[in-house]
C-alpha cells in the first residue's frame, strides 16, 4: 500500500517505471500494476524528472525591481550601488514577503531547493534575519540554504567580516565573497584566504562571486584553488561566475582547469544575468562573458546552471523557471549536440544538486519523494519548451498542477488545437 503512485511516466533516463511513494520517501521504482495507493497521478506520456535545483540566488534583492529607481546602465557596479540604496529602506517584513512570494513562484515552476546569498554587509542583518525567517517557513517542501555574503567586499565594508561572522552564528549555512570587489587584487586574494579558512574551521561550505569581470587578470580563481586543497575543502567549495575565464588566454586557462578539477572546486555560471551584464564597456565585437562550461565538463569539473536574479537591481526579467536558465545556457554555450543538450537539463537538476550538498535528489528508492512531472517526453523536449510543469511532488505530497499547454485556432474552414509538444513536422 503506497500513499502516492505516479503512474507511468518517462524518466530522464528513457525508463518508463512507475514511481511508489510512502510518507515523504520514494519506495519503488518499477511496475506497480495492481498496487493500492491512496492517490495515483497519471503521468502518461510525460516526463518525469527530479526536481529543479538553483544554487546561485539572490532572495533578499528579488522581485525589488524599481525601488527605487531602475538600473540605467545595466552594470555589475550601478546594481550594486542601486541594491546599497534599497537595503537602506527595506524592511524585514517587506523583504520576508517578497522572498515568500518568490518561493511560491519557485514551488509552480518545479524549483524545490534554492542557495541564496544573503547581504551582510547592513549593520542590522535584515535580510538574514528575514530569510532564517523564510527558511524556517518552506522547510516542510523547500530547500533554501543561505550564504553569508558580504556584498560591499570582506575587508572593502570596514564592518563586513564581524557582521559575516554574526551572520554565520545566527545559523547561515555556507561562506560567502566576493573578492573582485575588493580595492585591491591583493584584498581580494587575501578575502579569499581568510573566508577559506572560515569555511574550514566551521565545518562548511563556500561559494565565492568569484571574478565576475570582464578582466582577464583577476584571477581569484587560482586562490580559491589553493586554498580548498590547502584547508581540505575539496567538494565543498564553488566559483560562482567565473565570467573573466571568457577573456582569459588559452595558455593560462589550460593550467587552470585541470588544478579546479584536482581541487574539486565546482563552478556555477549564470547565463542569463552574465550575458547581459558583461561586455557593457565593448564596443564590437562585444563579449558575451559566459565562462568555459563544456570546457569544465570535459575536465571532470561539475558545473550547474544558476538563476541569480529574478525582477532585481541586476535583471528586469525571470520567472523561477530553471528551464529558461538552461535554455539559454546550452545556447550561449554552444551545447546543441544531443548528448550537450541532455547534460543542461542535468545541470539544473541532479548536478545542481550534487553543488548544493543535497543527498536524495534523485528518483530511486529510499530518495526524497520530491520530482516534477513535465508536459514533455525527454530532457531535450522539456529544454526546448520549457515544458509545462503538469505536477509538483514535494516530500510525497502533490504542491502544484497546471494544465497542459494547448492553444484552440479557429482558422477559416479547419478549427484545430495544438499542443506545444507535437509541432515537429
Amino acid at each position: 500500500m503506497f500513499d502516492l503512485i505516479v503512474k507511468g511516466g518517462t524518466l530522464p533516463d528513457g525508463r518508463v517505471p512507475d514511481i511508489g511513494i510512502t510518507g515523504t520517501r520514494i519506495t519503488a521504482v518499477e511496475a506497480l500494476d495492481g498496487a493500492e495507493a491512496g492517490e495515483t497521478l497519471d503521468a502518461t506520456g510525460n516526463l518525469v524528472s527530479p526536481p529543479f535545483v538553483d544554487p546561485h540566488f539572490h532572495m533578499d534583492a528579488t522581485l525589488s525591481y524599481g525601488t527605487p529607481r531602475i538600473n540605467q546602465s545595466g552594470t555589475l557596479l550601478e546594481g550594486i550601488a542601486l541594491w546599497g540604496e534599497l537595503k537602506q529602506i527595506a524592511t524585514i517584513d517587506e523583504m520576508k514577503a517578497r522572498a515568500l512570494s518568490y518561493c511560491d513562484w519557485a514551488v509552480s515552476m518545479g524549483l524545490l531547493a534554492i542557495r541564496s546569498h544573503v547581504d551582510t554587509c547592513d549593520p542590522d542583518l535584515k535580510g538574514a534575519q528575514a530569510l532564517i525567517e523564510v527558511r524556517e517557513a518552506v522547510r516542510p517542501y523547500l530547500d533554501l540554504q543561505l550564504v553569508a555574503f558580504p556584498q560591499d567586499g570582506f575587508y572593502r565594508d570596514p564592518q563586513a567580516e564581524a557582521l559575516t561572522l554574526r551572520a554565520l552564528d545566527m545559523g547561515l549555512d555556507v561562506v560567502g565573497g566576493i573578492p573582485h570587489f575588493e580595492r585591491t587584487m591583493a584584498d581580494g586574494t587575501a578575502s579569499v584566504a581568510a573566508l577559506c579558512r572560515i569555511a574550514a574551521e566551521r565545518g562548511l561550505p563556500i561559494d565565492l562571486h568569484c571574478d565576475e569581470t570582464d578582466d582577464p587578470n583577476s584571477r581569484h580563481i587560482e586562490t580559491l584553488i589553493a586554498e580548498t586543497l590547502r584547508h581540505g575543502l575539496q567538494g565543498r567549495a564553488t566559483g560562482s561566475h567565473l565570467t573573466s575565464m571568457h577573456s582569459m588566454d588559452n595558455y593560462y586557462v589550460s593550467k587552470l582547469l585541470p588544478m579546479m578539477a584536482e581541487a574539486e572546486v565546482a563552478c556555477i555560471p549564470n547565463p542569463l544575468i552574465n550575458i547581459v551584464i558583461q561586455g557593457r564597456h565593448d564596443t564590437f565585437p562585444k563579449r558575451r562573458g559566459l565562462t568555459r562550461v563544456k570546457e569544465m565538463r570535459a575536465h571532470g569539473i561539475t558545473v550547474g546552471w544558476g538563476q541569480d536574479c529574478v525582477l532585481d537591481p541586476w535583471y528586469p526579467l525571470g520567472t523561477a523557471d530553471m528551464l529558461d536558465v538552461a535554455f539559454m545556457g546550452l545556447h550561449v554555450a554552444q551545447m546543441t549536440h544531443p548528448d550537450d543538450m541532455r547534460a543542461c537539463f542535468d545541470m539544473v537538476t541532479l548536478e545542481n544538486a550534487r553543488i548544493m550538498g543535497l543527498d536524495g535528489y534523485e528518483l530511486a528508492p529510499g530518495c526524497m519523494a520530491s520530482l516534477v512531472v513535465l508536459d514533455a517526453g525527454d530532457p531535450v523536449e522539456a529544454l526546448r519548451l520549457r515544458a509545462t510543469r503538469r505536477a509538483v511532488i514535494a516530500r510525497g505530497k502533490i504542491v502544484a498542477h497546471t494544465p497542459a499547454a494547448e492553444a484552440q485556432l479557429d482558422l477559416p474552414g479547419r478549427p484545430a488545437r495544438i499542443q506545444r509538444r507535437h509541432c515537429r513536422p
